[in-house]
Order: C-alpha cells, then structure tokens, then sequence
C-alpha cells in the first residue's frame, strides 16, 4: 500500500504546476494534503479515479485545510479533535488494519507568538494518537511544523530560537516518539542533509538549505510492515515536496 503525504501550499495553485501527472505517475492508494487553501467547491472535479475524497478545509477562506483522497473506501472518516477545530487541521481514516491521521500541525508563527497554543496542541495531538492506538495500530502524516533533530535541519545553529526548531517544539515531537511512535524515514536514512521543506529565498532549494518537517509517523506493531519512507525531493510545485510511505496492508 503506498501512501504519498504533501503539503501543497495551495492547492489550485499546485494543480496548475504538474500535480496531476504526479499521483499519475506514482499512483498510490491513498494521498494526504496539507495546507490545501481551499474549500470543496473551489475546485474543479480532480482525481476522478480516487473515489473517496474528504476535505477539512478551514473556517478562514484561503487558510490551512487538508484532505484525503482515496481509492479504498475508510470504515469510518472523522474531523478534527476535541478543543481544535475551526482549521481544518486533521482528518482520520480508518482502514482495516489501521487508522491514518492526516494532520497539519499549526506553525508556532514569527516571534513565537503562537508557541504556547503549539505546546498544548502537541500535548492534545498526543493524547489523541494514543486513544486511537488503544483500537488498532495508528499511522499520522503530514506537516508537523518541526524539525526534530539537528540533522533535520541546514542551519540547526542560526534557528534555535525559531519557529519550527524551538525546545519546546522538539521536546513536543520527542514525547511522541517516546510514547512508542517510530519516525520512519530514520528506520532507512540516518544521515543528514534530507530535507521537505525549503524558503522561497536565496536559492535555497537549489542549494538544499532546508528543513526536514514532513513526516509519516507509525505504531511501533507496524514497524516490520514498513518497506519504505522516501522523501521526494525532486517533485516541485510547492516549498514543500511530497514524502512516501510503503507498507504491507496483511
């Protein structure tokens, strides 16, 4: 079962710059959006071979939203969690074997002015994962808005204090991880110099100055059906590119 997870800056933006011929060419089973910007009747009829489509989009026209678009129909499909809606940030789907969370966790913003509401939603996101998993193993995608480690990042030094790279926010992304949760993109890849997002600024896409921030997160009783986490750095249209998930559905 492929799984693709991308944050699309835009949707209507990204469909005028190849992201048809993507998810033709990859052809996964199921594709989680993140920051799609974009309320279901703002866009046309897409992925007609998709049969399932949900959409989370935003109370604020042109702000936040995700979805989910499937070739095999959930059990179930739920929105949001308890103490957070209104930003279209989450949508749960429920597979047979598992539940995939698509999430788009909120940035702590310039100056940090929405830090503390971050540490609560990391704590909140956390308690919500866990009573998922007490049902069937859980696997979450998308944007988390942090870079966990300084490998994860070009410039972990110079961004300590920022958005994205704060103690706090690593120390909400570790908690995750010591509850059980694996990174699965380092159950294959150790090195540095892997990144999802990149600045529209000074060339850093072409210089590879970016940030790892794009996840797929499992269950630890999913771990030996992983086969492969990839990021898809190739792939443009947004400042972020698409990451890849393979795993066994047995």
């Amino acid at each position: 079962m492929r799984l693709i997870s991308w944050n699309v800056n835009g949707l209507r933006a990204v469909l005028q710059k190849g992201f048809l011929q993507f998810v033709e060419q990859e052809d996964p089973e199921v594709i989680c959006l993140q920051e799609t910007k974009a309320q279901r009747d703002q866009v046309a009829a897409i992925l007609q071979n998709y049969p399932h489509h949900f959409w989370n989009s935003a109370q604020k026209k042109g702000y936040s939203g995700t979805a989910i678009f499937s070739k095999l129909k959930p059990l179930t499909v739920t929105y949001d969690m308890p103490q957070h809606s209104g930003e279209g940030r989450i949508i749960t789907a429920e597979f047979p074997r598992f539940f995939l969370v698509n999430v788009y966790t909120p940035n702590a913003q310039r100056g940090l002015m929405r830090l503390e509401y971050r540490q609560q939603w990391d704590k909140d996101f956390l308690q919500y994962i866990k009573q998922l998993e007490k049902k069937k193993p859980v696997i979450f995608c998308g944007d988390l808005n942090v870079a966990h480690q300084e490998i994860d990042l070009a410039h972990p030094k110079a961004n300590r204090k920022n958005a994205g790279f704060t103690d706090e926010e690593r120390a909400g992304f570790s908690r995750i991880l010591d509850s059980g949760f694996l990174d699965t993109f380092r159950l294959f890849t150790k090195e540095p110099g892997h990144y999802t997002w990149w600045s529209y600024m000074f060339d850093a896409r072409k210089n590879n100055v970016g940030w790892r921030i794009d996840y797929f997160c499992v269950s630890p009783a999913l771990q030996q059906h992983v086969k492969e986490s990839t990021i898809l750095p190739h792939v443009m249209g947004s400042d972020h590119c698409p990451v890849r998930l393979v795993v066994e559905d047995k």
